[in-house]
């Protein structure tokens, strides 16, 4: 039965976004919608008030869980308007939604935020017209391996629920959609490129003592709601010749700023030149690579009233007083676009329509097609192969410039928990300002094609020179330890750059002891309970992080701190942070059960997780309480769920 309606046909899509991948989904159902010609718009869960739902013939829901279940930061404002208790029953009654979520199945709360959100819907009276998809990190094939079967359904199912008048067919997926902006040139003359910066001397390093920083950046781009900090140490504390480069990254900041363990920052990166200039050759676009040039309305747009247009891809370039001026091309490349990003189904979808070449063009919308997502898995995430080699690979396609903005991504901001707390988030000398510190593992690696790949936000700060300046968002994290959780009994679980907020908390932990001692009249310090940290790598030479600080704490006294390491190729057996935790399960019994301490495990998702979380079950099933007869496998299972319940089993993996 199709749904009754007497409204305009028109779709709200929606998304609540962390880092990026829910937008994309949700402009990906945007496009779909618009093909069977909804009246479409795409923002932010945050940019619309809930009763104004009603108003749209469908609402599209996608949103991201993060942390231990939370809302992304864009979306939590929308959440809290539903949750008013003085909100009827019927108060979404005619609204029509469906909804797409994104998580992580190595989380103990999978997909919680949209889970949340679908039961509120319900309670609110709006009415679901299609099953709610979900999507893993962990499937084999990515997000897109449950996301496209579920799209193609929704499609169909769409057709069937708003069926379109005679006559007037779907747009076919051959037929371009007209881009919403679009450049233009502006007046002006040509703008000289100054993306290369000379350091004042003062910012400069030898040659000779840190040869691989080699770029040096005054960090001028409007984003909103960023701080500007100061790299003032950007040091290697592997070895040169081990596999991985890891990097102690300092940053201030002269604002006194207030952040936890857990926390985060998000860095936005910028390409490199030479990427750049090879863009440009390729596109043809190297001409006009250096006029002024701003973002229109695209023609679908032009007779729409400016309250109503939808944002430009990069808005705040086009918003008041925020204009970048001037604007180029080369500039956009380079600062706000992400040319080296794996590519997504639509990315094929787009520029399959500006290929001069048959062969390359058919060969374009095989990707896009949902029977070959084994192929689209294999040429894009596997081998990591980024938006300039396909561009490279497909030398028909020349996108207009004009077009730049609609067909590449916006470079998002990548995000570091930070590894600083207490004392260390002081500057020295008594200096008003704050200070981050960050544990960064560089991503370099070789590929399954054997070619070198890097990550686009660690390679640009691999290179960075102290004296750089860097834009930054301060991002509240998911652990969230309570005070009673830093002076309490811990464990705390991380293998290599997951030992970060770990440091953090530990830190933490020592400033309130010091806190208490300072007191005048204090007769009764602040005791903390032992501290745990299982700390996993491969070399204790090479990458056991910041030992001389864990010896500090332990001679200090005022953390009771007992470190478990497992470097796992010291010995010709194997050793993992879980086998620590089943070497010493009265420990970690005693510690969790006995004396209901917290745990909080950080690091790479994937199989981490769920080993150490297997081992915590073997440490409650094999140890009998006294004067009980012990735990069975399912009631071990059980006390670590209810400890995930009330935020004593905490997770932070990326």
């Amino acid at each position: 039965m199709s749904v009754e309606t007497d409204k305009s046909r028109t779709a709200l899509v929606l998304y609540g976004s962390e880092t990026g991948n829910a937008q994309e989904v949700a402009e990906e159902l945007g496009r779909t919608a618009e093909r069977l010609h909804f009246v479409t718009h795409v923002g932010e869960c945050d940019s619309v008030k809930a009763e104004s739902l009603s108003s749209y013939s469908l609402v599209i829901f996608v949103i991201s869980t993060t942390g231990q279940g939370d809302f992304p930061l864009n979306g939590r404002a929308f959440w809290k308007s539903l949750l008013r208790k003085r909100l009827p029953a019927t108060f979404l009654n005619g609204v029509n939604y469906v909804q797409f979520g994104l998580g992580d199945s190595s989380y103990p709360k999978f997909n919680w935020a949209s889970r949340k959100l679908r039961k509120r819907l319900s309670q609110l009276g709006a009415n679901e017209i299609y099953l709610c998809g979900e999507a893993d990190q962990q499937h084999p094939e990515g997000l897109e391996g449950t996301f496209l079967p579920w799209a193609t359904e929704l499609r169909n199912h769409l057709l069937v629920e708003y069926p379109l008048p005679a006559g007037l067919q779907p747009i076919p997926d051959d037929v371009q959609l007209p881009p919403k902006w679009i450049l233009e040139e502006s007046d002006g003359a040509p703008v000289e490129d100054t993306t290369e910066v000379v350091p004042p001397l003062n910012a400069s390093l030898s040659e000779s003592s840190e040869p691989h920083l080699s770029r040096f950046e005054l960090d001028s781009r409007p984003i909103p709601d960023t701080l500007t900090a100061t790299l003032t140490q950007n040091k290697r504390v592997t070895p040169g010749n081990h596999w991985q480069d890891v990097r102690h990254i300092c940053l201030t900041v002269p604002d006194m700023i207030s952040y936890s363990p857990g926390d985060m920052i998000s860095i936005t990166p910028k390409n490199f030149s030479v990427d750049v200039d090879m863009l440009l050759e390729m596109m043809k676009w190297s001409d006009v690579a250096d006029r002024p040039v701003s973002f229109v309305p695209g023609l679908g747009l032009r007779k729409i009233p400016l309250d109503e247009l939808p944002p430009p891809p990069i808005p705040y370039l086009t918003a008041g007083e925020t204009i970048l001026s001037p604007l180029t091309l080369r500039l956009l490349l380079t600062e706000y676009l992400d040319i080296r990003a794996i590519p997504r189904r639509s990315f094929f979808a787009n520029i399959a329509h500006y290929s001069t070449d048959e062969m390359q063009k058919e060969r374009l919308l095989e990707f896009t097609n949902p029977e070959f997502i084994d192929e689209l898995w294999d040429y894009t995430t596997r081998p990591r192969r980024s938006i300039l080699e396909v561009l490279q690979e497909f030398d028909s396609v020349k996108v207009p410039w004009q077009h730049a903005a609609a067909v590449l991504p916006v470079l998002r901001g990548r995000q570091f928990s930070i590894a600083s707390g207490g004392d260390l988030k002081r500057l020295p000398s008594g200096k008003d300002g704050t200070k981050f510190e960050l544990l960064v593992a560089i991503v370099k690696y070789r590929t399954v094609i054997k070619k070198i790949r890097q990550g686009v936000c660690t390679r640009y700060l691999s290179v960075l020179k102290p004296g750089s300046t860097l834009k930054i968002h301060l991002q509240r994290g998911g652990l969230n330890p309570t005070l009673e959780q830093l002076t309490g009994p811990s464990v705390l679980i991380g293998p290599g750059t997951g030992l970060a907020p770990l440091r953090a908390m530990i830190w933490e932990k020592a400033a309130l002891v010091k806190a208490s001692l300072g007191k005048e009249n204090n007769s009764s310090p602040l005791t903390v309970g032992t501290t745990v940290l299982v700390f996993g790598g491969r070399n204790r030479t090479a990458d056991f992080f910041f030992e001389d600080e864990w010896e500090h704490f332990e001679e200090e006294g005022l953390v009771h701190l007992q470190v478990l390491t497992a470097f796992s190729r010291d010995q010709e057996e194997k050793i993992y942070v879980q086998d620590r935790i089943r070497q010493n399960t009265d420990l970690f019994f005693k510690l969790l059960h006995q004396e209901h301490g917290s745990v909080f495990i950080c690091g790479s998702s994937g199989r981490m997780p769920e080993t150490v979380r297997e081992a915590l079950v073997d440490c409650f099933e094999k140890v009998k309480p006294s004067n009980t007869e012990g735990y069975n496998r399912e009631q071990a299972e059980q006390y670590l769920t209810t400890m995930e319940k009330i935020g004593r089993y905490k997770q932070e993996t990326w």
